[in-house]
């Protein structure tokens, strides 16, 4: 419970390299002077000092005031962009402005954070308002808005978008786009005047979503340049928005989007948008670090090694056969597999993906003897067993669409365009969720399952609920949500994999109810190294499915040698995609060694901080981990195409300390140079021994290798023992900034 306190001075918030300050001296909500670097102890007359110099005047041609940038912007207060709220009851109302009542906090928890909670008001509009803001002990800020009807009529609610506000030096805008097989491709833009809209309307983030929107200064990359970024925590329809408006103020804000007349609020009742969080950084390495060991330190991430996994999607596809299921079972157990998940198929008439989804029994064409002779094998080989799901989704051809065509997800009088042969089913109506929920709840309470991968496969379009026939995306986002939340309380020990065709649904509200997400349907290397990449500007590697595909990848048809296919996968929540009982002798022993190394290593590889390099020759690619303590790294050099240059150049190792001294050396095994190299470089076969300054300022000749090939280089501190990774709040938390 927070402390209501009366305030006569400004307010300074401290920690994880992260400063935030607020004026609150004014009546409407406190204005966020400064949100970035932490800028040391600041006594009062400093801060006074701070807000007077930061304080804006009024120009010829303009208002006769100054415009308060507040974490809500006003329209009323004469903010030229996007108001924060927007609203109205029946036609007034339109132009609310609240004024403070009272401010409770700030206060530190127990664990580390600091909350503040400003309550205002509009006694003309009838409306009350509280904007949560938080700052972690990462140096994450998260911020909301309630919004709560205190008239006795209803209010039509638009939008609830919080911001915050970014200095003048961000010039340069940098988001994600991307299609299905092609999620989050980074693209960047000038920040110029006025307003850079991103919008999600299909009932999911999408494959064509920014995962984090960033401004920074102009030519930043993972170790330059100021950056500020904001990510919106909502699985459903939102809004990203950059605005820099005609007197130079410029914000970055977030939220739900709301479709017409989805959220009418009566009579007492209150809306609560969701989180939108904030971090920064020199470069976008420490802006992704913040966010890393924000999401390590929240109680429910994952603490245990992340199984090694196999999926048999790419295996059989809906070719579901005892004997042949169990030879693929028994040869992933002997590769050291440590989870097998049996992918669509299993269920109803669903033969092929166009008829039997929602019908959640097992099948007796399939499986005449139930699925316990598989899961008791998969079991007894010592391996967890998972099940594919898409509980949101069902075929017109179905058992439950024709008994019930009522709980479709559908404007009254027609169907909406079909996707994928399926349309979706309202979770909205109580009767479709507790059929879902029970029949969930039953072949998890029959069966001996550990995991379940939940997949959502179709966009959300013309999405009516009810006979009435209005906007049902809000009400279905919360109701996946509540039966995420209740299946995870009646089977706590079931671990929940977001899939939503590939990476269509990867943010921090669905990240609350689930243990990793599916990063894309494509396993191609090539096109993995950057989709991982840019998940990983919000998302630690542990959280991130990467998987080893065929010697031919099932989405582009290009073939990649094993060993970049096992290196790209290495990293992250390592698993395999491939009928490995067709593999050859050798490409079993060799995918062995992968796994092999990966477990004894992913202590390391997923409590580590993330780190990338820029060199010049953008043939190649530098990514890396390094331990909390900087006494050890594991970095991944990748050709991705021929270099201009031969042999190509240096490559640098960051994020060591500079002081010490460390030992490099190949990692095995990903230490087989494929290239035209005709001389031994000097420093692979014995290793090289030198500072992290060297390491980091003139860096390493790279291998000559062949296109699409990758090495791994160790790195372990020589004048201290290596301590091993440790997972938690710390375990990638930026070194600079000091803490309040």
């Amino acid at each position: 419970m927070l402390t209501p306190t009366r305030l006569t001075a400004p307010l300074h918030l401290r920690s994880g390299g992260t400063s935030v300050v607020l004026d609150t001296t004014d009546s409407g909500l406190p204005r966020i002077v400064h949100w970035g670097p932490d800028l040391g102890p600041l006594d009062d007359d400093a801060l006074r000092g701070l807000l007077a110099a930061a304080c804006a005047i009024p120009v010829s041609g303009g208002l006769d005031v100054a415009v308060p940038v507040t974490p809500l912007p006003e329209a009323s207060t004469g903010w030229a962009g996007t108001p924060g709220l927007t609203g109205h009851r029946a036609g007034a109302g339109f132009s609310p402005r609240v004024r403070t009542t009272a401010i409770d906090g700030p206060e530190q928890g127990a664990d580390g954070v600091q909350r503040l909670t400003a309550h205002a008001a509009d006694a003309q509009a009838g409306i009350a308002v509280a904007v949560d803001l938080e700052l972690h002990p990462s140096g994450v800020v998260r911020l909301r808005a309630a919004v709560r009807n205190a008239a006795d009529t209803p209010f039509d609610l638009h939008g609830v978008l919080p911001a915050l506000p970014v200095p003048d030096v961000a010039t340069e805008l940098l988001g994600t786009t991307g299609r299905h097989l092609r999620e989050r491709s980074p693209q960047r833009l000038p920040f110029v005047s006025g307003s850079h809209v991103r919008e999600a309307r299909g009932g999911r983030p999408g494959a064509d979503s920014t995962l984090v929107l960033v401004a920074g200064e102009e030519g930043f990359d993972a170790r330059r340049g100021a950056v500020w970024g904001v990510h919106v925590g909502w699985s459903g329809n939102h809004r990203f928005a950059a605005e820099r408006t005609p007197r130079g103020d410029a914000v970055l804000s977030g939220g739900e989007l709301l479709l017409p007349g989805e959220v009418v609020l009566q009579p007492g009742e209150e809306y609560v948008s969701p989180w939108l969080y904030g971090s920064h950084g020199t470069g976008l390495d420490e802006l992704a670090s913040r966010f890393h060991t924000y999401v390590r330190s929240r109680p429910q991430h994952p603490r245990t090694p992340r199984p090694v996994t196999l999926n048999t999607w790419e295996a059989v596809y809906f070719d579901h056969d005892l004997d042949r299921l169990r030879a693929l079972a028994r040869t992933a157990a002997d590769l050291g597999i440590e989870r097998f998940v049996l992918d669509d198929g299993w269920f109803g008439s669903r033969r092929d993906d166009t008829r039997g989804l929602g019908d959640w029994e097992v099948s007796a064409e399939a499986w005449p003897d139930g699925l316990h002779p598989l899961i008791e094998t998969v079991t007894g080989l010592g391996m967890q067993f998972g099940l594919w799901v898409e509980p949101e989704m069902v075929n017109p051809d179905s058992d439950l669409a024709r008994a019930h065509p009522d709980w479709l997800l559908a404007v009254p009088g027609r169907l909406p365009v079909p996707a994928r042969t399926q349309q979706v089913l309202d979770l909205g109506r109580p009767e479709a969720f507790a059929h879902v929920l029970e029949r969930l709840d039953a072949i998890l309470t029959e069966h001996d399952i550990a995991y379940l991968k939940w997949d959502h496969n179709r966009e959300l379009v013309d999405a009516g609920h009810g006979h009435l026939g209005v906007p049902g995306v809000h009400r279905q986002t919360q109701a996946v949500y509540r039966l995420l939340d209740e299946l995870r309380a009646r089977h706590p020990g079931v671990e929940i994999e977001s899939c939503a065709s590939g990476g269509a649904r990867v943010d921090l509200g669905i990240l609350e109810r689930t243990d990793r997400v599916w990063v894309s349907d494509t396993i191609d290397p090539v096109e993995r190294e950057q989709i991982q990449r840019w998940t990983g500007l919000l998302l630690p590697p542990e959280l991130m499915g990467q998987h080893v595909g065929g010697p031919e990848s099932h989405t582009t048809g290009r073939r990649h040698a094993l060993s970049f296919r096992a290196a790209t996968a290495f990293f992250g929540h390592f698993g395999v995609e491939w009928d490995v009982t067709q593999a050859t002798d050798d490409e079993r022993a060799e995918l062995a060694t992968w796994i092999a190394a990966h477990q004894e290593h992913r202590d390391l590889l997923h409590t580590g901080t993330r780190l990338h390099d820029e060199p010049a020759d953008r043939a190649l690619r530098v990514d890396g981990v390094v331990a909390p303590d900087r006494s050890a790294a594991i970095f991944a050099v990748t050709q991705l195409t021929t270099s201009v240059t031969s042999p190509p150049g240096a490559v640098r190792l960051p994020g060591l300390d500079p002081d010490a001294r460390y030992d490099v050396r190949p990692l095995p095994p990903g230490n087989t140079i494929e290239g035209h190299g005709r001389g031994p470089l000097a420093w692979w076969d014995e290793g090289v021994r030198t500072t992290g300054r060297v390491l980091q300022q003139v860096g390493l000749r790279a291998p000559t290798l062949f296109p699409e090939r990758t090495v791994l280089v160790q790195v372990r501190r020589t004048d201290a023992p290596p301590a091993p990774g440790t997972g938690g709040a710390d375990a990638a938390r930026p070194t600079s900034g000091d803490d309040a």
